[in-house]
């Protein structure tokens, strides 16, 4: 029962990750910019986990020795991530950048294959053909499909950004920094980074347009694909591995691509749709090689 709990709290965590491509769609009429929308979901973020810690353990502040400059990079990774991830969305589509995002495990691998002695084995070998066939299908370079070089480009800076991230996160815990902590400094740093180019003024007057709808989507692009699901993937983390929690969370591209079909109405060709296939395969293939 406790197990099964935890399947479903990795599922929501998902599924309100995937639920960004959304938030983009809604916001991009009113003029917000994918620096803005990044700084939007790390404020709030950050703002939200600061009131946690205040009021349940203010120790979870205080940074260890070294600490600090690894939190900086996460953040900086984190900002990278989500704004552009977002410009991708912007420029493709929701499913294509939500697939290219997640090439990110390739790019750990490849980093802890160079510099950290692992071994490339047969079944990382496949998932990186995999990924880089599926890679061809999602762009629109296979197939004749809307191909955007750009956007192609900015969503997998996106992926490498993520993994960069991952990595960061790998050191983190192997220096037995607190969770939270990591957490907290990273939506801190993140929102820094994004609010010094994301020109908050501007900010302010986009949303004078109409305050009562985008103040609520600004709260819910930092809760709902940020708060929320770290918190219940915690929350999971407690009673299952993190090889099968990280495997689980496959879902949010399963999830961002249906969402973008069922309420954005975009369309999914044969070609694109063998690509996701394959990217997520290939992901699972990594998740499993990695226990």
């Amino acid at each position: 029962m406790v197990k099964k709990r935890a399947w479903i709290f990795i599922l929501l965590a998902g599924i309100l990750w995937g639920t960004s491509g959304l938030f983009v769609h809604w916001l991009t009429p009113f003029g917000f910019s994918a620096l803005q929308m990044a700084a939007m979901r790390g404020s709030v973020a950050a703002l939200t986990m600061s009131g946690y810690v205040c009021y349940q353990n203010r120790s979870l502040f205080r940074l260890g020795k070294g600490e600090f400059w690894l939190f900086l990079g996460s953040g900086a990774a984190m900002f990278l991530t989500g704004s552009c991830y977002y410009a991708s969305m912007q420029m493709t589509s929701v499913s294509t950048a939500v697939v290219l995002m997640y090439t990110a495990p390739i790019f750990v691998m490849a980093f802890s294959v160079a510099y950290l002695g692992e071994s490339l084995t047969s079944l990382k070998g496949m998932a990186v053909g995999m990924m880089l066939i599926g890679c061809g299908l999602v762009s629109g370079i296979v197939g004749g499909l809307r191909f955007h070089m750009l956007g192609i480009g900015v969503g997998l800076l996106s992926g490498i950004a993520y993994s960069a991230y991952n990595i960061l996160t790998k050191i983190q815990m192997r220096r037995k920094s607190n969770p939270i902590s990591a957490t907290l400094y990273c939506f801190i740093f993140m929102a820094i980074f994004a609010l010094s180019v994301a020109n908050p003024m501007e900010m302010v007057q986009l949303t004078m347009q109409k305050p009562a709808v985008i103040l609520p989507l600004m709260v819910g692009v930092g809760v709902c694909t940020s708060v929320l699901p770290y918190f219940l993937y915690t929350l999971a983390l407690k009673e299952i591995p993190v090889g099968t929690a990280s495997t689980l969370s496959i879902v949010e591209p399963m999830a961002a691509t249906l969402m973008s079909v069922w309420f954005l109405g975009e369309k999914i060709g044969i070609f694109s749709l063998c690509g996701i296939v394959l990217i997520l395969g290939a992901v699972f293939l990594l998740g499993k090689s990695e226990k």
